[in-house]
């Protein structure tokens, strides 16, 4: 097993994720089977509690696990199916060295930082690694492996420690070490600036990883003058300073990593076996992709009115999901993010501009999309999107809460029941065509939803959704809710 271990340095944020899935795009490309496990250094057990403000969705696996949206872009990219121990947890590691310690695996040792919670971290990854995710049953041959936030962290200094063990543990010839670090470029001057990578890779080092490969993400393309700065003061060849600049669609950065010949790198660094000449079907097929998106001229215009809309990565699979419907029919989306409380009356009174602009922008959109979400506030302008959508016959998807309200707002206004609401909203309601379902648990708060993958049957052979999905006899699809519709 060859393990690629992915490093962020001076900010958060910088595109680690779509770099590690880059990485893995390249090599499966020639073949290679990849698996990913991401690394977030906080203490929850998993995402699934989180605000969708902390850390954007919450991505959902097969299996029910609750994680990272780093993991969503894995599988995207990948077209593998990961499993929730691929997305590794400081509280998932405690809680696990804590149960082996109540249970006495430690026979009375003292248990401590290092070595045991290294060396749990440093088993998860290798167990991890050897579980298939092809759908096959074959081993993966590379494991990339992102550790989230940034060195220098207090919180990732354990993973740090772990993988400075791990790189010797599995031998150096199959382990690589890449770090990925911000090269900002001033407005007031316009120069690339190097520093922040230097100080990064400096700390980095000091605590035992030295990079062998620096990928540097920047505005603009890297001046060669900056790389070879960056090759000098950070102990690295110059053909290893990568530069990723911003381009038009995330899809062209595996074809920069290609460009750059890391293929060619990792071939030689780990000795895998690539045919010669290399597959380039795959790779072509993604230069497709890339120049077919940037080419796309025709738009349409989606209202998405949600709950969370000050984050674009509070909805990033919905937003992927209409990208690639989009694409499919050659098409631009362009998404008007709504929020929706500013559709309620309330907001009429309190901020008319906010309230009409609200309006405006829903009214002037070629489609409605109201997604999912928890609690009480802004349901009531997804109820009125609803209405206005049905009463104007404007295409329309509700998903999750989205659903819930749409069929509230059926309940009120065309079989009148005024006081129609969900169980979530008002457990008093004569009339809840929305309740809690049989395995909900009111009391804990994590992994007490219906999660992961569900089949569905279609019972009746006239059902209109039955027909859109191609008259199928069932569906398999991703589940993440507490509440369902009554229907017997």
């Amino acid at each position: 097993m060859k393990y690629i271990l992915v490093t962020g340095g001076v900010i958060s944020g910088i595109g680690k994720g779509v770099i590690a899935s880059s990485l893995g795009t390249i090599l499966k490309a020639c073949g290679i089977r990849v698996t990913s496990i991401k690394i977030d250094p906080y203490i929850n057990i998993d995402a699934g509690t989180f605000s969708p403000y902390e850390h954007g969705e919450v991505f959902v696996l097969d299996d029910g696990g609750e994680v990272d949206l780093d993991l969503g872009n894995y599988e995207r990219f990948l077209d593998i199916k990961l499993h929730r121990d691929n997305n590794i947890t400081t509280g998932k590691i405690y809680q696990h060295v804590i149960n082996k310690e109540r249970k006495g695996d430690y026979l009375g040792k003292t248990v401590q930082v290092v070595p045991h919670i290294t060396d749990a971290i440093q088993n998860w990854v290798e167990n991890v690694s050897m579980v298939p995710v092809d759908g096959d049953n074959k081993l993966p041959d590379v494991c990339i492996v992102e550790l989230g936030g940034t060195i220098g962290d207090i919180e990732g200094m354990p993973f740090v420690e772990a993988f400075r063990q791990f790189q010797f543990r599995v031998k150096r010839e199959n382990f690589c070490c890449i770090h990925v670090s911000l090269v900002p470029q001033p407005g007031s001057t316009g120069e690339q600036k190097s520093k922040p990578t230097q100080n990064s890779v400096r700390e980095l080092r000091g605590l035992g990883l030295s990079p062998d490969l620096i990928v540097a993400r920047s505005e603009s393309p890297l001046n060669s003058s900056v790389k070879d700065k960056i090759s000098n003061f950070c102990h690295v060849e110059p053909q290893h300073v990568i530069g990723i600049h911003d381009v038009p669609n995330i899809y062209r950065v595996p074809l920069l990593l290609e460009e750059q010949k890391m293929v060619e790198y990792f071939i030689e660094h780990f000795n895998l076996p690539v045919p010669v000449p290399r597959p380039r079907k795959l790779m072509m097929k993604w230069r497709e992709l890339a120049d077919r998106i940037d080419r796309l001229h025709k738009e349409v215009h989606i209202a998405l009115v949600g709950k969370y809309t000050d984050l674009e990565d509070a909805y990033a699979s919905v937003l992927k999901a209409l990208k690639h419907a989009a694409l499919a029919c050659n098409h631009k989306v362009k998404v008007k993010y709504i929020e929706a409380a500013d559709l309620e009356e309330k907001t009429k009174s309190e901020d008319p501009v906010k309230y009409h602009d609200a309006w405006q922008q829903l009214c002037s959109s070629n489609g409605i999309l109201v997604p999912g979400g928890f609690g009480i506030r802004g349901t009531e302008g997804m109820i009125l999107a609803c209405n206005w959508a049905r009463k104007t016959k404007k295409p329309f998807l509700g998903i999750c809460l989205g659903l819930q309200c749409a069929v509230i707002e059926f309940a009120r206004n065309v079989l009148d029941l005024k006081d129609a609401a969900s169980t979530e909203f008002d457990k008093d309601t004569t009339n809840p065509v929305v309740i809690d379902m049989p395995e909900h648990n009111q009391g804990d708060m994590g992994g007490t939803m219906r999660l992961g993958k569900r089949r569905t049957l279609f019972k009746s052979d006239t059902s209109v959704m039955k027909k859109l999905y191609d008259n199928a006899e069932f569906i398999e699809e991703r589940h993440r809710h507490r509440y369902e519709l009554p229907f017997k």
